[in-house]
């Protein structure tokens, strides 16, 4: 058993950091169901460096649901990434995207 997080899980993890710090998380999703002129998803680093309890809660969906393998590599990392995208959609609007199932309590436990 490993007691390190492996290299491709502490990628993941940087990756996804930095979409964050960017303000790139959700992309392309926030562009796609955008409706035309909404703004309520724009700039959402001003939101979450704010409410720090939301960045926690985005950051325990993605690790929530990123899997790893044997090996401890991630084996779904884009479904992590949407999943924590809709987080953040959803606590912008107000709203899911469409076709996209609700958070579920698990996903966004912080331990």
């Amino acid at each position: 058993m490993t007691t390190q997080v492996s290299h491709g899980a502490s990628g993941a993890i940087r990756r996804f950091a930095g979409w964050v710090g960017r303000g790139s998380v959700g992309y392309p999703l926030f562009d796609q169901y955008k409706p035309q002129g909404r703004s309520d998803v724009d700039g959402y680093w001003e939101t979450l460096s704010s409410e720090a309890s939301s960045l926690e809660t985005l950051f325990a969906v993605f690790v929530n649901n990123l899997e790893l393998d044997e090996e401890g590599e991630p084996t779904n990392e884009k479904y992590a990434e949407r999943r924590a995208a809709t987080f953040l959609f959803s606590y912008m609007t107000g709203e899911l995207p469409p076709g996209e199932p609700d958070i579920g309590g698990d996903e966004a436990t912080t331990y």
